[in-house]
């Protein structure tokens, strides 16, 4: 798959403090972590959405495994977004686990959806509509709606002003028989809302990673 690795370099919360001697993050790694990262390997995406492993950060979790994807349409890129399971064998208090799913999603905006009031609870609408349509239980959501805007003066005033939205969130997610997230699952969910902020249209019958989300979905939890 095309490279979307050198997208996301100005950091996301700790995600840019890669763990260079172990990008895949599954050396000695116990079995639940290796089977959630198998999982992710399998995983089949839409076609629009190009994906592949990065290295993953190294102090927030004993074990981490990391992907970042692009959506493209021809030559263009609509969105891109960095994805981490992250896992502690002993437990962690704030993510009330030992697995934990970070990630920051980000793509342009058309002016009159940047000019939206409401944009940042529909953008993190479509987080929590894209894990509820997966079927997917998970706890202890939290992150941050970001919309930024750019204006250009002097030589650049040609330009036309462009906005952003950013979204950086993590869960919990549940985890099953023998300790093990569905972990390809929340990929699943995951590019969901890849696809929503790039604009998709809706899945077609044979699409794996997209379903119509809702507008408006309030944060589920355990």
């Amino acid at each position: 798959m095309a490279a979307a690795q050198g997208r996301l370099s100005d950091g996301a919360g700790g995600m840019d403090d890669t763990n260079e001697g172990d990008p895949d993050g599954t050396r000695s790694a116990p079995p639940p972590f290796r089977a959630a990262v198998d999982q992710l390997r399998a995983a089949r995406l839409r076609p629009q959405i190009e994906a592949e492993p990065t290295p993953a950060p190294k102090r927030l979790a004993p074990f981490a495994y990391a992907l970042e994807a692009t959506v493209v349409d021809g030559d263009q890129d609509l969105a891109d977004g960095r994805l981490v399971l992250l896992h502690d064998p002993a437990g962690h208090d704030a993510w009330r686990g030992t697995f934990r799913l970070v990630t920051l999603v980000r793509a342009e905006l058309e002016p009159e959806m940047a000019a939206d009031p409401l944009l940042p609870e529909v953008c993190w609408s479509w987080l929590t509509g894209a894990l509820q349509a997966r079927g997917l239980t998970y706890g202890e959501p939290s992150g941050t709606v970001t919309r930024a805007s750019s204006h250009y003066f002097g030589g650049l005033a040609e330009r036309p002003a462009t906005s952003q939205i950013e979204i950086r969130a993590s869960w919990t997610p549940r985890e099953g028989l023998g300790g093990v997230p569905e972990a390809g699952a929340h990929l699943a969910a995951w590019c969901d809302l890849l696809a929503q902020v790039a604009g998709l249209p809706p899945a077609g019958p044979g699409d794996a990673s997209v379903v119509t989300l809702p507008q408006r979905r309030g944060p589920q939890s355990r």
